[in-house]
């Protein structure tokens, strides 16, 4: 999807009429989950969406998914799709006009609903990852911890690579949103850090008092569709569709295209431990990192690849199938759903 042309031709007329066949009120229905962060990105949306039409009244409808509510291992509930089903049943039933989503937290094995699309992807933000350590801790740098000491992820893919750094460390697997694993930090003492995305800690206003150090992306290899926020609804409301598309970000949605692609070819699922990022160098060419590791970090497999901007999707779809052949599917096979 390439850049609007109404944001090109300054066409707001044309915007305004599109609007009026769906949304005659001036209101629009944005669904969200109901997390601290995930409220603050929603607002975030509204925000960019009444700069576009001033006089749009934009609702928050917050959904608590199946998700939210499990606190045992998500594979059981069929993985990270559990946090976009009632969200995606608000929007196919008419309850909500878009949803605001994490993209890394869309899986990439399973289809969007029939009808149901990314009208866009907001410019990205910081992919890195962040450790935060607990209130008081007399470290700041996960290289200066003891042998054994205990660190706290919820994802596979951190764990996998932090073990691969650090394989003396013990990796705990810590749920719930970002504010009660803060909060936890703290309270029970049972980990010296949490290992977070640091886009995710900002929206919420930081970590506080607490040390934070930045994780490279050469240390820590992204998520797929770190950092960015997508905006999803139904393609059949045209008006809906023109104006959240005044949002999309060109380049991010060449990055998220090629690393999704990837994540397709891969058809890993929420316990696979995968990681990839797509930018675009200096001369203008996409470069696309993708890596497949075991849920211990012992093995992996690796490839980096480059093609033009307009093969966004045949880049991701050679790169999943290199990593293939280097025996990511015999990874993926040994991770348990």
């Amino acid at each position: 999807m390439s850049a609007h042309p109404i944001t090109q031709s300054g066409g707001r007329g044309l915007l305004d009429r599109y609007v009026d066949q769906v949304l005659p009120e001036r209101k629009l229905r944005l669904a969200t989950r109901t997390s601290p962060m995930a409220r603050a990105q929603a607002d975030h949306v509204a925000r960019l969406l009444t700069a576009v039409l001033p006089d749009l009244t934009v609702d928050i409808v917050g959904i608590e998914t199946s998700g939210d509510r499990w606190q045992g291992d998500l594979a059981q509930l069929g993985g990270k799709g559990a946090f976009l089903k009632e969200i995606d049943r608000a929007l196919v039933t008419g309850m909500a006009d878009a949803a605001v989503h994490c993209l890394k937290d869309v899986p990439g094995d399973i289809p969007l609903p029939p009808g149901l699309v990314f009208a866009a992807y907001l410019p990205r933000q910081d992919v890195r990852d962040v450790a935060v350590f607990r209130t008081g801790s007399p470290y700041h740098d996960l290289a200066d911890l003891p042998p054994g000491t205990r660190v706290g992820t919820s994802s596979v893919r951190r764990k996998a690579q932090l073990l691969r750094w650090r394989p003396d460390l013990a990796i705990e697997r810590i749920r719930g949103n970002v504010n009660s694993r803060l909060a936890r930090l703290d309270s029970d003492g049972k980990v010296e850090a949490l290992v977070l995305n640091a886009s995710g800690l900002a929206r919420i206003g930081g970590a506080g008092d607490r040390a934070v150090q930045l994780l490279d992306t050469d240390m820590m290899c992204p998520a797929i569709g770190a950092g960015v926020l997508a905006i999803q609804c139904s393609d059949r409301d045209t008006g809906i569709v023109e104006l959240i598309r005044t949002l999309d970000d060109p380049d991010t949605r060449l990055h998220v295209t090629a690393e999704r692609a990837m994540l397709r070819g891969l058809q890993g699922h929420c316990n696979s431990p995968i990681a990839g990022y797509c930018t675009t160098t200096a001369d203008g060419q996409l470069s696309l990192i993708g890596m497949v590791f075991t849920r211990e970090g012992g093995q992996f497999v690796y490839t980096h690849e480059w093609d033009t901007p307009g093969r966004a999707r045949e880049l991701g779809e050679y790169v999943a199938a290199v990593l293939n052949r280097k025996g990511a599917q015999d990874i993926i096979a040994g991770s348990p759903h």
